[in-house]
C-alpha cells in the first residue's frame, strides 16, 4: 500500500512539472505519537510565502490515496497534525519512514513538495510469540551443537530496535546472536557442556531480549530443557494438517479422523506415542485421542451453537523423547437441534375492555440459535381471539389487540403463541399468555322482566313486603352492584312514596300504608334500578299493583227505612192472592265480587207459613191464600247475608198489616204501640227522662260557650298570624263503588270550600242524573228523603200502602 502510493505521488509529480512550476520543497522531521494539533511546521514561512497568497490562491494539501495525517491552516500558515501518526503501522520496519504530500496553489497554479520524516519512539517493547520454549534434548548430544531459538520481535527500528540477548545461567549453555542482512536475528544456544541425564534431568533457562531505547525495554521467555537418552530421530507427521467435518449432536465413540508419523529409528525410539496438546481449550473434554492408533474419537457433546469449529494440536512422540506435531481442524455442522426461545421482554396482565385497537399487550422476543433456514422463525396464535401478532424487527413480535374486546362474553383470555423454525423436520416451541379483561361501565342493569304486576289484599299492615324486582348487570364488581330507587310520581295527586317503598339493596317492595280496596283498586309506579359505575348506568320497570278486596263491609239495607218514632207497616189485603208481593228488602253492600253478593233469609215471622223471602231479590211474598183467621200485626226479621269468607250480615224487622181497611189497622197498631206502656211503671220513665233533659241542657250551655269562646280565640289568631292556620277539611260520610263491580252504581260528588274559619264553611251536594244513589251513615241506621223513598217506592206493586203512625 505504501509503495503504491509513494508511486502515485511520483506521477503526480511528473505531471505538475509538464504544466506548472515547482517552486521550491521543503522537508521536516517530527517524532511519531504526536498528538491532535500539533505544529509540524511554519509552510509560509519556510516557502516565501505571504499569507494572502494562501488565501487567493486557495491552498490546500494534496496526499494521493493516503490517509490525511496532517492539515494545513491557511490564516497562520502553518501545517498542523490532523491525526496521530503510528510510525509502525504508517511505514513497519521500513526506514526512513516519511510522507510525502504537495501544498498546491492556483491562480497562477503552483505546487511545493512537502516531506515529513516521522522518527521512531520507543514504545514497543520487545517480544516473543510463544510464553516458554520446552527443548528435550538427549544427553549424548555432543558440545558445540547449536539449538536456534526463536527471536523477540520488537516493532520499532533503529536504535529503538533489539539490542541484544542474553541467556542465565550459563552452565551448559552460551548465546550466540547475530543480525542477518536485510533485518531480524539469529539467535542460537550452543552446547558447550555435555549433560548428564543422571545428574541434571530438567534444567530452566531465561532468554532476555533487550532494545537500545531510553529507557530500556525488555522482554523474557522460559526455557525449559528436558534431558533424554539418546535419539537421533524424531517422529515426522504425513500431513502437517488435517482437515475434517462432524456433525452436531454425534454419537460418543464416533471416530472423527486418524494422524499418523514415522519414526527412522528402530527399537523403542521408533515407538510413536500420540497425545493432545491443547491445554487451555475444552479440546480434552469433547475429544480424546487413542494414543497408538492416532485416531480421534468423540467423547463429549458437539454443539455447533457453542463451537463452530475446533483446532487440535496433536503430538507424536517416540520413546526417545523426539517429538513431532500438527493440526486438526475440524468444521461442525449445524444440526436443527434447537426450539426457538420465546422471550417476554414486556408484559400486561390486565387490559381494559374499551381499549383502542392496536393496543400493544405484550412485548415478544423469539431467538433460535440454529443458523440457516433451522435458525428462521416464524410464529402464529391460536384462532377466533381478537389480538395478532404484529412483527417490528427482526425475531421481535408485539401481541396487538386486532378488534373490540367485551369483557361480558370473555373476561379473560389463554393466549398460546406458537413458533416454528424452517428445519427440516421443524421443530416448535409455544407459550401461554394470561390476559384478564378489566370491566368498563357498559352494560346497563336489566330487569328480569319487562314489567312486573303483583295483587295485595286491603287492609295489610303497613311495613308488608308485597313482592321483589329483580335486575342484574352484565358488568362486575362495581359496575354490576345494582341499586334500586322508587321513580318519583303520582296516584291520585299523592305520591307514590306514600303508598309504597323500595329496598335499595334487595329490591323489596313494602306497603307504606294500609290500602282500601274500595278508595283505590290499584296503582302503578316505576323503580329504577342503577348500577354503582362510573358514570352510572340505569334502566326502569313498570310495577302495577292490584288491591284485592277484602270483606270488611257489612251489608247496609236501604229499604225499608227503619225509623225510631213511629210504625212503619206494609198493608196485605186478606184477598191477596199466593204470591203477592208484600215488599222487596233493598240492601247494598260496597265490597265487590262475591264479597258483595247478597243472599236474604227470613230470620223470624209471626207466622212463618204465611211469608216468604227471595233468597236472591229479597222479594216478600205471601205463600198460601190470607185468611180471616190470620192476625193483623205481622212482624218479620230478614237477614241480609254476604257471600265472604267470613259473611258478614244485616237484619231488618219488617212490620204487615193484614187488614182490608186503613182503620182497622189504625185501632189494631195503636193498641200495639201502648200496650207496653200500660204495663210500665209510668213515674220512674218520666222522672230518668227529666234528669236526663236537664243533664243535656247543662252539657248544651257548655258546650256552646266553649265552642264560642274557642272560635273567638281562632278569630284573633288568625288575624295576628296573616291567616297561616291549617285547614280542616270536612268530609260527609260517603259509599261510593268507584269500580262499579259492587251493588251501588253511581257516585256521589262533593265540592269542599274550606275558610280557616270553620263556621264559613260550605259544602256543595251535586246530584247525579240517577236518583238511585241512597246516602247511609256510618252508624248503620237507614234513613231516606221523601223523594228517596218514593222513588225506591216505585218499585213495588201499586196494591202496596205504607202506613205511618
Amino acid at each position: 500500500m505504501w509503495k503504491r502510493t509513494m508511486a502515485r505521488q511520483v506521477l503526480l509529480f511528473v505531471y505538475l512539472l509538464s504544466l506548472t512550476s515547482v517552486r521550491g520543497q521543503v522537508s521536516y522531521s517530527i517524532p511519531e505519537e504526536m498528538p491532535k494539533g500539533s505544529l509540524v511546521g511554519n509552510i509560509a514561512q519556510d516557502l516565501g510565502l505571504d499569507f494572502k497568497r494562501l488565501k487567493s490562491g486557495k491552498a490546500r494539501i494534496y496526499t494521493g490515496d493516503s490517509a490525511e495525517y496532517i492539515s494545513l491552516d491557511k490564516e497562520r500558515g502553518v501545517i498542523l497534525i490532523k491525526e496521530r501518526i503510528d510510525r509502525e503501522a504508517l511505514c513497519g520496519q521500513t526506514t526512513p519512514c516519511a510522507l510525502h504530500f504537495q501544498v498546491i496553489l492556483e491562480n497562477p497554479m503552483e505546487f511545493y513538495s512537502v516531506t515529513i520524516e516521522v522518527t521512531d519512539i520507543n514504545d514497543n517493547t520487545p517480544s516473543f510469540e510463544k510464553e516458554e520454549i520446552r527443548l528435550k534434548i538427549s544427553e549424548s548430544t555432543i558440545t558445540g551443537v547449536k539449538f536456534t531459538l526463536e527471536p523477540a520481535v520488537d516493532l520499532d527500528v533503529g536504535i529503538n530496535g533489539i539490542k541484544s540477548y542474553t541467556l542465565l545461567p550459563t552452565n551448559h549453555f552460551i548465546l550466540r546472536y547475530k543480525h542477518q542482512p536485510g533485518g531480524g536475528h539469529n539467535v542460537e544456544m550452543v552446547l558447550q557442556k555435555p549433560l548428564d541425564r543422571e545428574k541434571e534431568e530438567y534444567m530452566s533457562l531465561m532468554l532476555t531480549a533487550v532494545d537500545g531505547g531510553d529507557p530500556q525495554l525488555v522482554g523474557n521467555i522460559k526455557i525449559h530443557i528436558t534431558v533424554l537418552d539418546a535419539n537421533d530421530n524424531a517422529p515426522v507427521f504425513h500431513q502437517s494438517v488435517y482437515k475434517a467435518n462432524i456433525r452436531e449432536n454425534v454419537a460418543k465413540g464416533f471416530v472423527v479422523t486418524t494422524v499418523s508419523a514415522v519414526d527412522s529409528d528402530e527399537g523403542s525410539n521408533s515407538i510413536i506415542d500420540y497425545s493432545i496438546q491443547n491445554i487451555q481449550d475444552n479440546v480434552r473434554q469433547v475429544f480424546e485421542m487413542n494414543g497408538d492408533s492416532g485416531q480421534v474419537a468423540v467423547i463429549g457433546d458437539i454443539d455447533y451453537e457453542k463451537t463452530r469449529n475446533y483446532e487440535i494440536r496433536v503430538k507424536a512422540s517416540d520413546r526417545g523423547g523426539l517429538t513431532d506435531s500438527c493440526k486438526i481442524i475440524i468444521d461442525v455442522i449445524d444440526e436443527n437441534d434447537n426450539i426457538p426461545s420465546i422471550s417476554i421482554m414486556s408484559k400486561t396482565s390486565v387490559i381494559a375492555e374499551d381499549s383502542e385497537p392496536e393496543t400493544v399487550v405484550t412485548m415478544i422476543n423469539v431467538q433460535d440459535p440454529d443458523s440457516g433456514e433451522n435458525g428462521k422463525v416464524k410464529c402464529f396464535l391460536s384462532e377466533n381471539i381478537p389480538f395478532r401478532l404484529k412483527s417490528t424487527t427482526n425475531n421481535f413480535f408485539s401481541l396487538v389487540t386486532d378488534s373490540d374486546l367485551d369483557r361480558e362474553k370473555d373476561s379473560g383470555y389463554n393466549i398460546s403463541v406458537m413458533c416454528s423454525d424452517e428445519g427440516s423436520p421443524s421443530l416448535s416451541s409455544s407459550v401461554t399468555l394470561s390476559l384478564q379483561i378489566s370491566d368498563v361501565n357498559d352494560n346497563a342493569p336489566v330487569f328480569e322482566r319487562s314489567s312486573y304486576e303483583a295483587s295485595l289484599p286491603e287492609n295489610n299492615t303497613p311495613g308488608l313486603s308485597i313482592f321483589t324486582v329483580k335486575a342484574r348487570d352484565a358488568d362486575w364488581n362495581q359496575n354490576a352492584r345494582v341499586s334500586y330507587i322508587l321513580q318519583d310520581s303520582s296516584v291520585n295527586g299523592i305520591s307514590v312514596s306514600s303508598y309504597v317503598s323500595v329496598s335499595a339493596d334487595t329490591g323489596v317492595i313494602h306497603a307504606v300504608r294500609s290500602f282500601d280496596y274500595e278508595q283505590i283498586k290499584d296503582f302503578q309506579f316505576r323503580v329504577i334500578a342503577q348500577d354503582a359505575g362510573s358514570p352510572p348506568l340505569s334502566s326502569n320497570v313498570s310495577v302495577k299493583i292490584l288491591i284485592q278486596d277484602q270483606n270488611d263491609n257489612s251489608p247496609q239495607v236501604l229499604y225499608p227505612v227503619q225509623t225510631g218514632g213511629s210504625v212503619v207497616a206494609e198493608m196485605v189485603p186478606r184477598s191477596a192472592e199466593v204470591g203477592y208481593l208484600v215488599t222487596k228488602v233493598v240492601a247494598v253492600d260496597v265490597d265487590s265480587g262475591q264479597n258483595a253478593w247478597l243472599s236474604y233469609k227470613l230470620q223470624k215471622a209471626t207466622d212463618r207459613a204465611l211469608f216468604e223471602v227471595g233468597l236472591q231479590n229479597g222479594e216478600i211474598r205471601t205463600v198460601r191464600q190470607v185468611t180471616d183467621k190470620d192476625a193483623v200485626k205481622q212482624k218479620l226479621t230478614v237477614v241480609v247475608e254476604d257471600n265472604g269468607q267470613p259473611s258478614r250480615s244485616a237484619t231488618v224487622n219488617i212490620n204487615v198489616a193484614v187488614a182490608d181497611s186503613f182503620p182497622e189497622v189504625l185501632s189494631e197498631y195503636t193498641d200495639f204501640t201502648h200496650e207496653k206502656d200500660y204495663n210500665d211503671n209510668l213515674t220512674f220513665y218520666l222522672v230518668l227522662a227529666l234528669a236526663v233533659v236537664s243533664f243535656l241542657f247543662i252539657v248544651s250551655i257548655i258546650a256552646i260557650l266553649s265552642v264560642k269562646c274557642y272560635r273567638w280565640r281562632r278569630e284573633r289568631m288568625f288575624y295576628k298570624s296573616g291567616a297561616n292556620l291549617p285547614v280542616i277539611p270536612y268530609y260527609p260520610p260517603l259509599y261510593a263503588d268507584v269500580g262499579g263491580t259492587g251493588t251501588l252504581q253511581h257516585v256521589y260528588n262533593y265540592e269542599v270550600c274550606r275558610t280557616t274559619d270553620s263556621r264559613k264553611s260550605d259544602l256543595k251536594y251535586a246530584r247525579p242524573s240517577s236518583e238511585s244513589i241512597i246516602s247511609l251513615d256510618t252508624s248503620g241506621t237507614q234513613t231516606l228523603t221523601y223523594a228517596q223513598r218514593e222513588k225506591v217506592n216505585g218499585d213495588i206493586s201499586h196494591d202496596q200502602v205504607r202506613v205511618f203512625l
